[in-house]
């Protein structure tokens, strides 16, 4: 099937006019590789039946919590690659995990599949500047929840499809211990023996190690055992810098990803952008500009966390509305190569280092 959605690249002015924001804005924007670190969509087709492959509206929830992307308004919105995730259900057995999981990946496998001429499944930056060539969306796919899969497990992904996973999500498991308050539940402390088993098996595989959600001590634990050969990642995370809490990462941490020659992808969730709701997308530049002030112009990405049960920015409500981040960026004196360093381009030298 062909997805059917509206091409900005024939009436740049007229999005730029939709959007309220310059021409210059919207042309850097559809000159740049649009990359999205954490798309959360899928886990929606398998709780609602949500069809990816649809164009939806902002729903019930005037696109709050979800209905945020699908695969027409991806393609209209012209992100060029995304990381897909599949996030796992702490609740299941082990054994139980790991076979929903080969579940779930052929199943979004299946989903893409039903629209080849835009989309293409990929594993590398060659894939990626293949699907670039021939102006289809690159579909990544990552994990959230390393306990999706034990290292025995993990070895039999196929054909290296998973490019990212996350060591932990909102729950303490065997690998390590989270971030998030339920942590106050476990005992647990850093990485645990597991964990440091799954990650070194993770290098192995030469999948990103992902370490959003993790908590600080793990954190650090993961960044001393890592293949100094490869980068690290924080897929969707805020700064502490700009608004500290539980789940945004300090400065140390962003400097430890960054030597690494790693990226941050910053989150849309109001809350971790700003102390109250009603923020907008200046909120989201507010953290990247953070950290090119920490880690330097080769760190920041974005990571929106699009369908994850977020709560966005008013003005940055769905992927139609993110060339206004490079509006408040141009204002804000960055320079066209450091957008389109964010937009796309750190991620695509992470991705050389770790999978040419």
């Amino acid at each position: 099937m062909r997805l059917t959605c509206a091409d900005h690249r024939e009436d740049p002015g007229g999005w730029a006019r939709a959007l309220r924001i310059s021409r210059e804005a919207v042309d850097l924007y559809l000159a740049s590789d649009v990359i999205d670190l954490h798309i959360d969509s899928f886990i929606w087709t398998r709780v609602l039946g949500y069809d990816l492959t649809k164009r939806h509206g902002p729903g019930p929830t005037g696109a709050r919590f979800l209905s945020q992307v699908d695969l027409p308004r991806i393609r209209e919105a012209r992100i060029t690659g995304g990381v897909w995730s599949i996030t796992t259900n702490p609740l299941r057995s082990p054994r139980k995990r790991a076979a929903v999981f080969a579940h779930n990946l052929a199943r979004l496998r299946a989903i893409f599949a039903r629209c080849p001429e835009d989309v293409a499944l990929v594993r590398s930056r060659a894939e990626y500047d293949a699907a670039a060539r021939t102006d289809r969306h690159a579909a990544f796919i990552g994990i959230q929840g390393g306990n999706a899969l034990d290292h025995a497990a993990l070895a039999l992904i196929p054909d290296d499809l998973v490019v990212r996973s996350t060591l932990v999500h909102l729950s303490t498991s065997a690998i390590g211990t989270t971030s998030s308050p339920l942590a106050r539940l476990s005992k647990h402390g850093g990485l645990t023996a597991v964990g440091k088993d799954y990650l070194r098996r993770l290098n192995e595989r030469r999948i990103f190690v992902d370490l959003a959600h993790i908590n600080r001590e793990g954190f650090f634990d993961a960044v001393a055992i890592q293949d100094k050969t490869q980068p690290l990642m924080v897929s969707h995370t805020g700064v502490a810098g700009v608004r500290p809490h539980w789940r945004n990462v300090d400065d140390a941490q962003l400097r430890a990803v960054a030597a690494t020659g790693g990226v941050i992808g910053v989150i849309y969730e109001q809350s971790f952008l700003a102390p109250s709701f009603g923020c907008t997308a200046a909120a989201v530049v507010d953290h990247l500009a953070h950290i090119i002030q920490v880690a330097g112009e080769d760190a920041p990405a974005l990571g929106s966390d699009w369908d994850g049960l977020i709560v966005p920015p008013r003005d940055l409500r769905t992927c139609l509305e993110l060339p206004r981040l490079v509006q408040i960026m141009l204002e804000r004196a960055f320079s066209p190569t450091a957008i389109q360093k964010v937009l796309g381009g750190n991620f695509l030298r992470a991705l050389a280092q770790l999978r040419p």
